[in-house]
């Protein structure tokens, strides 16, 4: 399993496409992907935070 987090989605995608280049497509088993959000309201501008993330199941 690898585990990949980013605050920006191009980011993520790098991230994924570079470790993918050293892994076979027959040896991943599953890709979960989740994106989620909060509200910092205790900042002097309310701000949304994003977070990217996915989850890769591969045999080695």
């Amino acid at each position: 399993m690898k585990l990949f987090e980013a605050e920006h989605e191009e980011d993520l995608e790098e991230e994924i496409n570079a470790f993918l280049v050293n892994v076979h497509e027959s040896n991943v088993i599953d890709v979960r992907y989740q994106v989620s959000m909060a509200v910092d309201e205790y900042s002097e501008e309310v701000e949304t935070v994003y977070s990217f993330s996915a989850m890769i199941l591969y045999r080695e």
